[in-house]
């Protein structure tokens, strides 16, 4: 993914100034109806089943079939005004060294203290309340890992051919701090989501081919010392993971026990068959298959709309991973293509990783499916993405109009 001009002086000393001085301001340009439409469908498809898969949990436990879906509405309506707002301020807002790290920075702090005294859920604190709102900070956290590590990757850009520690040491200490975080909340998969969008937003950013494969090998090499080590003091506080992969190897081992979820998951889905059940009528909802409405919900879509809509569900996310690339590779600068790839792949990743787990084809993560799962922070902080997404195709937009009228007037003028 080339960024023209890149290398030009012109734009180096221009991408300077533009991270020493906040660059608030908003840009009237035209919308990326295609990319627009693509989030729209997803979330409204997302409403409609997570209200199906939803509703019988949501009567059991809150007596109101209804709950889940007004919470996720409402959450819906503010994630609409933040993608909004999001797509008309410039991008470039985040290119800025006090905002890049100070968004950073209480992300993690707010993890942090999730993980000391956070709610415990199956002995993991993922969890905390901040003004009745229950809210995941390592939500937060994804958009701060893509804004800092798309930070950190422009400004040295010009760096990586002549230094290797450019190339290695903010990105070891970034992925010590994040994954150390990550490991004391008990969020494996988490950690390996933000080990995937750091390495792909690296491996697009230009760095030598030579430093990335040595930076991978030596975060391989520190990832195994450290598991020795931890096994070394008998380590047993992720013994779930082994119970994890026990279910993903034989789910009929112990269907009643530790296998239940994932043996009620592929049952769903094998009830659908090609054409499902129709819209709410899985049976698999009715409190047999745990967490219907958010890890899951893939297997109750597949029950109720059968192999089609799960096949319709799969395109929808490929179409929004090929015009996520469509909207870096289009990129006007650097920093704009690797937010672009980050927050890509972070949502490609996320549907790739629950579909597996929810078919059986991946061990059980506990990662939800974008736009779909029920979470309304989750769905606001998603829909702000969006808004980024669209603001950095906004101004593609608007620098190839610019050129189209810049060239037609120049033609006009050689004609003459």
């Amino acid at each position: 993914m080339a960024v023209n001009g890149e290398n030009t002086p012109s734009a180096v000393q221009q991408a300077g100034r533009k991270r020493k001085s906040l660059n608030f301001r908003f840009v009237l340009a035209e919308l990326d109806k295609t990319f627009f439409t693509i989030v729209i469908i997803l979330l409204v498809f997302g409403l409609i089943m997570m209200f199906s898969a939803s509703y019988a949990a949501a009567l059991s436990e809150y007596g109101d079939g209804f709950y889940y879906l007004k919470r996720q509405l409402m959450c819906a309506g503010l994630g609409i005004v933040a993608m909004f707002i999001a797509s008309y301020l410039d991008y470039n807002f985040f290119f800025n060294t006090k905002v890049a790290y100070l968004f950073f920075l209480l992300s993690y702090g707010l993890c942090v203290y999730t993980a000391f005294w956070g709610q415990s859920t199956a002995d993991a604190k993922r969890w905390i309340t901040i003004f009745g709102i229950q809210f995941q900070p390592s939500e937060m956290l994804k958009i701060a890992f893509i804004v800092i590590f798309a930070y950190i990757l422009s400004v040295n850009f010009q760096k990586f051919k002549t230094s290797w520690k450019h190339c290695m040491i903010p990105f070891w200490v970034l992925f010590a701090f994040v994954f150390g975080v990550l490991a004391l909340q008990r969020h494996m998969s988490a950690i390996m989501l933000f080990g995937i969008i750091g390495i792909v937003m690296m491996f697009v950013s230009g760095m030598p081919m030579k430093y990335y494969i040595r930076f991978l090998l030596i975060c391989a090499a520190a990832a195994g010392i450290a598991l020795l080590l931890y096994l070394a003091v008998g380590g047993n506080n992720f013994d779930y993971i082994t119970d994890r992969v026990e279910s993903w190897r034989d789910p009929m081992k112990d269907p009643a026990n530790t296998t239940h979820q994932t043996y009620e998951s592929m049952l769903a889905i094998g009830s659908g068959g090609w054409f499902g059940l129709g819209f709410g009528e899985s049976r698999q909802k009715h409190l047999y298959l745990p967490e219907s409405q958010n890890d899951f919900i893939f297997a109750i879509i597949c029950e109720e709309l059968g192999f089609i809509g799960g096949a319709v569900v799969v395109l929808l996310f490929v179409t929004f991973i090929l015009n996520g690339f469509r909207i870096a590779a289009n990129s006007r600068d650097r920093f704009g293509m690797l937010l672009a790839t980050g927050i890509t792949v972070q949502i490609g990743m996320q549907a790739l990783l629950n579909i597996m787990v929810a078919s059986n084809a991946f061990p059980n993560t506990g990662i939800s499916l974008p736009f779909f799962s029920a979470g309304g922070t989750a769905l606001v902080l998603q829909l702000f993405e969006m808004g980024i997404m669209l603001s950095i195709s906004r101004q593609n937009l608007k620098q190839r109009s610019k050129s189209v009228k810049n060239g037609g007037g120049a033609a006009a003028q050689a004609a003459n």
